[in-house]
C-alpha cells in the first residue's frame, strides 16, 4: 500500500509564485539587455530558490562567486590551451575534480563556491574552443546573466511575504529539545534505562549536527544575525547532553539491577526531574538551581563501595544534564527572541563544551573526486575522437553530474533520475520551442505559457524528498528552451544538444555504476575504524592537548554513521553503540589530564588502564570487528579504582568517574570490584579488600 502524498500548502503556492515571479523579472531584465544567454538568468533563480530568505541570499552569493571563479579560470585556459583540446581537456577535468575535493573538505553551504567553480569551467569554456577569441565575452555574459537571476531570486525572496531563518530553526529546535526531553524523562522515570543506546535516540545526534547547516545561513538574514552566537552555543550543549543522558541511562540500568543500590531519596528526587524536564520551555529557571542544590546535597562525601560508586557518577550526570537543560531553555528564548537577544551566562560549567571538530574520510573523498576527473577526461576524449560538435555538451553534463552526487555514498540513483528527468525536460522543451512560442508574440504571452510548468514544478523544490527533482526539471527546461530576444530554432540544433546532454549523463551512470559499485556499508565501516584508531591513539597519548576536537569528531562521526546503519543490514555495525564510545573517549581524555598529578603508584595504574583500552581498540581496528574486553583490562580498572579511591579533592573524583565509566562501558554486566572503597585518613588508607 503506498502513502497518500499531501496536497501542497499554501506556503508552497506562496514559495512558488514568488520563484516563477523572481524568475520571469530575470529573464526579463536579460531580454531588455540584450544579454546573449538571457534564460541562465532564469535558470539560476531556480538553483538559488529556497523558501527562507536568509537561505537564498547565502546560497545565491555563493552560485555569485562559483560563477566567478569559473569564469575567469575559462578566461585564463582557453587562450593558453586552443590549439592543444587534449591539454584543455586535461586542466578541465583537474581543475573539476580539485574544486570538487576542496568542496567536500567544507561541509557548510559555502562549499558550493569551490563545486560550482570546478564545474563552470567546463559549463564556460568548452562551448567556446570554436571561437576562442570571444570567451571573455562569453564568460563575462555568463556572469552577468547569473549576477541577475541571482538579485532576482534575493529580492523577491527578501521582500515578497519573506520566511526567516530564525522561523526554521525555532522550529528545528523546539523538535531537537522535546526529542531531549523524551528521552530524559524516559531515562528518569526507568523506561529508558537501558544498557544499549537506541538507534533514534543516535538519529538525534544526527540531526543536532546538521544544526550547523542552518546556523550558517543565520548571518544572511538580518532578522537573525544576532543569534549566531547564541546558536553555535545551543548546538554545542544539545551534543553534549547527548552522551550525559546515555551515561545516565547507563548508571541508573546499573544502580536498579542491584536490589537497594539506588538510594531512596536519589528514587524519589528522579520524577521529579522528570516532571521539569517535560515542561519543556516553561519550565521554572529557578528550580534548576534548587535541583542542582538537592542533588548536591545528596552527594555522598566518600563512597563506601561500589554501588555508592556508581551513584555518585549518577549524581553528578544528572547534575550536569540539569546545568545543560537549563542553558538550553535559556538559549532557545534568546534566539527566539531575535535581536533582542541580550548577553547569557551559562550555568553549565563542568566540561568545556564541544566545538565543531569534523571527521573527513580522506580516502573516499579523494577516490570520489579522481573518478570525476577520469570520467571528465574519458568523455573529453571521446569527443575529440569522434569531433563530434555537440560533444562539448556531454562532457559538461558528465562533469555536472559526477561533482553533483560525490558526496553520496550511492550516487548512481541520483544520476539516473537527473538523466530520466533531464529526458523529460528536454520533450517539454520541445513542445515549447516548436509549437507554443512560435504563438508568443509578447513578454505577457511568454509569462502565461511559462507559467504552468513552472509553477507546478516550484510546488516540489520546497518538500526536501523532491527538491532535487524541482530544481533539475526547472532548470533543464529553462536551459533547453534556450529563450532569446529573436526566435530562431534549428531542430537538427536542439536535438544534436539534447542528444549529447543526454549521452553525457548516460556515460556519467555507467562509469559510476562501474567504479562505485559499493554503498553505504563501506563507508559505515570505515567511520568504526576511523573512531577505533582515534581512541587508541588517545589512550596512547598521541592526541595530546586535542581532546576536545576529539570529542567533537566522535560526535560528528556518529552524525555521520546513524543514518548510514539504517539504510544496511550488518550485523557487526548494527552491535557498534555511537554513545558509548563516546563516553569512552570522554573517559580516555578525563584520565589524560588527571593522571599527570597523580603519585608514581598511581600514575602507573592508570596508564595500565589506557594501555589495555589503546591494545582494545588496535585489536578492534586490525581484526576489523568489535572484540570482548580482556579480563586483564578488568584487573587493571579495579587495581586503578581501588588506588583512586584512596584519595580525596576535585582531581581524585573527576578520575574515579571516568574510571567508573570506563568499567561500566567494557564491563556491564560484570559484578563490580568486591570490597570496599574509603578515602586515606591520617595517613591510613581504609581499603577494605576482598576477602
Amino acid at each position: 500500500m503506498t502513502l497518500p502524498v499531501a496536497l501542497p500548502s499554501w506556503r508552497d503556492w506562496l514559495f512558488s509564485g514568488k520563484a516563477f515571479l523572481a524568475s520571469m523579472l530575470a529573464l526579463y531584465i536579460a531580454l531588455a539587455f540584450d544579454l546573449p544567454r538571457p534564460y541562465w538568468a532564469m535558470a539560476a533563480v531556480y538553483v538559488v530558490a529556497n523558501p527562507l530568505a536568509g537561505a537564498t541570499s547565502s546560497k545565491g552569493l555563493y552560485r555569485a562567486l562559483g560563477t566567478l571563479i569559473g569564469a575567469s579560470a575559462a578566461v585564463f585556459f582557453v587562450p593558453l590551451f586552443v590549439n592543444a583540446p587534449e591539454l584543455l581537456s586535461l586542466v578541465v577535468a583537474l581543475w573539476t575534480g580539485t574544486l570538487l575535493y576542496i568542496s567536500m573538505l567544507d561541509r557548510t553551504p559555502r562549499s558550493y563556491v569551490f563545486m560550482l567553480a570546478g564545474y563552470s569551467l567546463p559549463l564556460i569554456a568548452l562551448p567556446a574552443i570554436g571561437t576562442p577569441e570571444q570567451i571573455f565575452d562569453v564568460a563575462l555574459a555568463r556572469s552577468e546573466e547569473i549576477v541577475i537571476g541571482i538579485t532576482c531570486a534575493t529580492v523577491v525572496g527578501a521582500v515578497v511575504f519573506p520566511t526567516s531563518v530564525g522561523t526554521a530553526l525555532s522550529t528545528r529546535i523546539a523538535g531537537w529539545l522535546d526529542d531531549a526531553a523524551s528521552w530524559a524523562g524516559e531515562i528518569l522515570r526507568g523506561e529508558g534505562a537501558l544498557p544499549a543506546t537506541p538507534l533514534r535516540r543516535q538519529k538525534l545526534a544526527a540531526d543536532i549536527i546538521g544544526l550547523d547547516l542552518i546556523i550558517s545561513q543565520l548571518s544572511y538574514d538580518a532578522a537573525t544575525r544576532d543569534v549566531v552566537p547564541h546558536a553555535r552555543e545551543l548546538r554545542g550543549r544539545l551534543l553534549m547532553l547527548m552522551p550525559l543522558l546515555s551515561s545516565l541511562a547507563d548508571r541508573l540500568h546499573a544502580l536498579k539491577a542491584q536490589e537497594g543500590a539506588l538510594s531512596p531519596e536519589l528514587a524519589a528526587l528522579l520524577p521529579r526531574v522528570a516532571d521539569w524536564f517535560a515542561r519543556g520551555r516553561h519550565a521554572d529557571p529557578a528550580e534548576a538551581e534548587l535541583l542542582s542544590a538537592t542533588l548536591r546535597a545528596l552527594r555522598p562525601q566518600d563512597a563506601a563501595n561500589w554501588d555508592e560508586l556508581v551513584q555518585v557518577s549518577a549524581l553528578d550526570r544528572l547534575d550536569e544534564i540539569v546545568a545543560l537543560w537549563s542553558d538550553c531553555l535559556s538559549l532557545r528564548a534568546d534566539i527566539e527572541r531575535g535581536q533582542h537577544a541580550g548577553p547569557w551566562r551559562p550555568r553549565f560549567r563542568h566540561r568545556r563544551v564541544l566545538g565543531r571538530a569534523r571527521h573527513y574520510d580522506f580516502g573516499l573523498m579523494l577516490f570520489s573526486a579522481g573518478s570525476c576527473v577520469l570520467a571528465t577526461l574519458l568523455a573529453s576524449a571521446f569527443w575529440i575522437a569522434s569531433g563530434w560538435s555537440s560533444g562539448s555538451g556531454a562532457v559538461m553534463m558528465t562533469a555536472v553530474a559526477c561533482s553533483f552526487f560525490a558526496a553520496m555514498d550511492r550516487p548512481a540513483p541520483f544520476i539516473r533520475s537527473m538523466a530520466i528527468w533531464s529526458g523529460v525536460s528536454i520533450v517539454v522543451s520541445g513542445v515549447y520551442l516548436f509549437g507554443i512560442l512560435p504563438l508568443v508574440h509578447d513578454f505577457e504571452m511568454l509569462v502565461l505559457v511559462f507559467a504552468p510548468p513552472f509553477l507546478l514544478l516550484g510546488l516540489l523544490i520546497p518538500r526536501p524528498q523532491f527538491t532535487m527533482l524541482g530544481m533539475l526539471m526547472a532548470v533543464n527546461t529553462a536551459s533547453f528552451v534556450a529563450m532569446q530576444n529573436r526566435y530562431s530554432v534549428d531542430f537538427g540544433t536542439f536535438a544534436n544538444e539534447g542528444l549529447a546532454a543526454m549521452a553525457g549523463l548516460t556515460f556519467a551512470l555507467v562509469w559510476t555504476i562501474a567504479t562505485r559499485p559499493f554503498g553505504a556499508e563501506i563507508a559505515a565501516r570505515r567511520l568504526v575504524q576511523a573512531g577505533w584508531n582515534d581512541l587508541a591513539e588517545t589512550a596512547s597519548g598521541r592526541h595530546h592537548g586535542d581532546h576536545e576536537r576529539l570529542a567533537g569528531r566522535m560526535l560528528d562521526r556518529l552524525g555521520q554513521l546513524v543514518p548510514r546503519i539504517a539504510t544496511i543490514d550488518d550485523r557487526e555495525l548494527a552491535k557498534v553503540d555511537g554513545f558509548a564510545e563516546v563516553r569512552v573517549g570522554f573517559n580516555i581524555v578525563e584520565l589524560q589530564k588527571t593522571r599527570r598529578g597523580l603519585a608514581a603508584d598511581d600514575r602507573a595504574a592508570i596508564d595500565a588502564v589506557l594501555a589495555g583500552v589503546a591494545a582494545l581498540y588496535r585489536e578492534r581496528a586490525a581484526r576489523r570487528r568489535l572484540v570482548a574486553p580482556s579480563e586483564p583490562l578488568c584487573a587493571a580498572l579495579d587495581v586503578a579504582l581501588r588506588l583512586a579511591a584512596r584519595h580525596t579533592g576535585a582531581e581524585a573524583r573527576r578520575t574515579l568517574d571516568a574510571l567508573v565509566g570506563l568499567r561500566r562501558v567494557f564491563f556491564p554486566d560484570a559484578p563490580g570490584p568486591a570490597g570496599g572503597f574509603a578515602p586515606e585518613r591520617s595517613g591510613q588508607p581504609m581499603l577494605l579488600a576482598a576477602e
